[in-house]
């Protein structure tokens, strides 16, 4: 039968009374087509909880849906957009939509 690792003598992260961070606020950054900067988040199927309306296709993003967030890194979160992964990946290609100005 194979020998189990020894356990590490000092506490892990995982059991330590600190909270651990939820994840990085700003995600990833991207340059866009534009040569402006984003930043890029990822938003799980289960964690998608509303409906919105991607800016690349204009249709809707049902609820439990996996999509991207991304917004200007120079503009704030309040310019966030909601896209789904295949729009954001397929931008360089095509011209959004701008159906909110």
């Amino acid at each position: 039968m194979p020998r189990r690792k020894p356990r590490p003598q000092q506490p892990s992260a995982r059991f330590s009374s600190e909270p651990r961070p939820m994840g990085d606020v700003f995600g990833r950054k991207e340059t866009g087509p534009d040569g402006e900067d984003y930043a890029v988040r990822t938003v799980p199927g289960a964690r998608a909880v509303k409906t919105y309306r991607c800016p690349g296709c204009d249709h809707e993003i049902p609820p439990g849906t996996a999509h991207i967030v991304a917004w200007a890194v120079y503009g704030g979160e309040d310019d966030r957009r909601h896209w789904h992964t295949g729009c954001w990946r397929g931008r360089n290609t095509r011209s959004i939509t701008r159906r909110w100005s």
